[in-house]
């Protein structure tokens, strides 16, 4: 299954490269007022994935880390009933 990994990552990174190459031209972008910027599309590509790929990371990332913190808040909850639990029952015990 490793190879398979591999060899579609292998594949998305030559087909990639082999777009990147075929469109190194200039795309000029009419900016606000009087500015204009000339940028290579590829890299145009690249600016606008990320605009689009990082909020929705950034999203996922702060709901994992709240998940994570609810479960340890959650596990440290029940070793702390299972640790009363514990001295109840021994002074419940009768000693011999």
């Amino acid at each position: 299954m490793q190879f398979l990994k591999t060899v579609f990552w292998v594949l998305l990174a030559v087909l990639l490269s082999f777009f990147a190459y075929r469109n190194w031209t200039d795309v000029t972008l009419n900016l606000w007022g009087n500015i204009q910027a000339d940028v290579k599309v590829p890299i145009l590509l690249l600016i606008a994935f990320l605009l689009g790929w990082l909020p929705t990371w950034l999203i996922m990332r702060a709901r994992l880390w709240g998940m994570q913190r609810r479960i340890e808040a959650f596990d440290r909850q029940r070793t702390t009933e299972r640790t009363q639990e514990a001295m109840a029952e021994e002074m419940q015990s009768p000693v011999i």
